[in-house]
């Protein structure tokens, strides 16, 4: 099913780096999940087309961020808008599992302007999406933003201000509507912080500006986090490879990892006239 949607569900990824992490952490960012987007590039302060690595901006701070997101937008809607399907920009302390992502998306019509991530609700009318977690424009949405973002428009221009507030303004001026990304059992698909965290309710509790913003109540435990979750957000290079092998590589014996397994499964226990 994964093979399948990889061919239906075409990905482009910007991910924002800079030259000093870009050995700590955009490297590992780079050898895991980066390379399950269709294309992807790494946004910084310098060009390495071996990387590949785009120059935005000409220093790097915190208040850089909307410089080098608005950079990444304009440049995929200027060379790639008709060969992708949606656009994701993430960060390079982001982890993206990409299957889940095309799975979200697969239900979703990329001729229709959205934004997608986890909806925080402070200070734009409809929300905005945390930028850590990262977030997906579709191929309309990206349209539609990069080209108020030419025109200047009010919310698109040029600022030192957040990025993902500035992104959520932005899409709200053009049109572009924040869709919620919950799955089918209301639990959260884009988490802006690590798994160990998500789980830890006394930690969450002393993050005490997370519940005024997070759109929807927080989970903590098991239930903080959607079967099919998408990105985690503050991941060390030790922190990916573990999901990395975790997810793809480790398989508890005796349980059904696939669908096709599942059904096989299934229809031997059948055979053998149910539980046993």
């Amino acid at each position: 099913m994964a093979e399948e949607l990889a061919t239906k569900v075409r990905i482009y990824g910007f991910i924002l780096t800079t030259p000093a992490t870009k050995q700590m952490k955009a490297v590992h960012v780079k050898a895991t999940w980066a390379s399950r987007f269709d294309k992807f590039v790494f946004i910084s302060s310098e060009d390495d087309p071996s990387f590949p690595t785009l120059k935005a901006v000409e220093f790097e701070s915190r208040k850089h961020l909307w410089l080098k997101t608005r950079f990444g937008v304009i440049n995929a809607y200027r060379n790639h808008l008709n060969d992708f399907d949606f656009f994701m920009k993430a960060d390079d302390d982001t982890y993206v599992i990409v299957e889940n992502l095309r799975l979200l998306l697969s239900t979703k019509d990329p001729d229709l302007p959205m934004l997608l991530g986890r909806r925080f609700q402070k200070y734009v009318a409809q929300g905005y999406a945390s930028g850590g977690a990262g977030y997906v424009l579709s191929r309309a949405g990206l349209k539609a933003i990069a080209e108020g973002m030419l025109r200047n428009a009010t919310g698109c221009e040029p600022s030192l201000k957040s990025e993902d507030y500035l992104m959520g303004l932005c899409a709200q001026k053009v049109g572009v509507k924040l869709i919620d990304t919950l799955d089918e059992y209301g639990r959260e698909t884009f988490h802006p912080f690590r798994p160990v965290t998500m789980v830890n309710e006394n930690w969450l509790r002393r993050v005490k500006w997370f519940p005024r913003f997070n759109a929807h109540p927080i989970v903590s435990g098991v239930n903080c986090c959607s079967d099919h979750s998408i990105s985690f957000h503050y991941m060390r290079p030790a922190d990916m490879y573990m999901v990395e092998n975790l997810v793809y590589h480790l398989y508890p014996y005796g349980i059904a990892r696939d669908l096709e397994t599942y059904r096989n499964a299934m229809e031997n226990r059948s055979r053998r006239g149910g539980t046993s």
